[in-house]
């Protein structure tokens, strides 16, 4: 299975134009992005439509510049699947997420955060590989000491200690856009805006 994870558009359609021939180039399964696709809820044209109109499937989680009206509407607007309090199975992969983070727009506690992992991960523990999205970053990671004002999610370490996901995958520090580092077991992935592909 072969995936294009991409976070941080913050609106820009030139970019989820890029992102979407880049996932049309590698012919990958599934789109994820890993929130703030919108500026502060605006901007919301054309981010998800760019890998739509190529018929790409694409599951998603909100950032903290994203609220959740707007993450609701893009998945209404576009059939996508929004990742937040939910997960899925694509082959033998289960997906499941946590949006927003731990400050910004739609700040989430850190006991919401974990709770809200650990319920999705209920139904796709019998997955042959997990997929935890987020749009933070854990507390303690490397990528976190690349930033002095974006705190790691104490949340998002704790599901990383107790679920043992395969993989997590993340953005929201944007100086650490493609940092890979394992915490645990778990392979974790700022996948950042030029986007990252994988093969699981």
């Amino acid at each position: 299975m072969k995936i294009l994870a991409a976070g941080d558009i913050h609106g820009d359609t030139r970019l989820a134009e890029k992102l979407a021939r880049k996932a049309e180039d590698n012919k990958v399964d599934l789109v994820i992005l890993c929130g703030d696709l919108t500026q502060f809820d605006s901007s919301t044209a054309n981010i998800i439509g760019a890998f739509k109109k190529r018929n790409q499937k694409v599951v998603f989680v909100p950032g903290n510049h994203d609220s959740a009206p707007t993450a609701d509407f893009l998945a209404e607007a576009y059939k996508v699947v929004n990742l937040h309090s939910y997960s899925i199975k694509y082959k033998d992969v289960g997906l499941f997420g946590c949006g927003f983070a731990n400050v910004g727009l739609s700040q989430l506690p850190e006991d919401e955060i974990f709770d809200t992992l650990k319920k999705g991960n209920k139904y796709v523990k019998d997955a042959k590989k997990r997929i935890m999205v987020t749009h933070v970053h854990p507390e303690g990671s490397l990528m976190g000491k690349l930033t002095s004002f974006v705190p790691g999610s104490k949340g998002v370490k704790k599901a990383i200690d107790k679920l043992k996901p395969d993989i997590l995958l993340c953005s929201h520090v944007h100086e650490a856009e493609g940092v890979e580092e394992k915490i645990g077991k778990t392979k974790v992935i700022n996948v950042g805006r030029e986007g990252k592909i994988l093969e699981i």
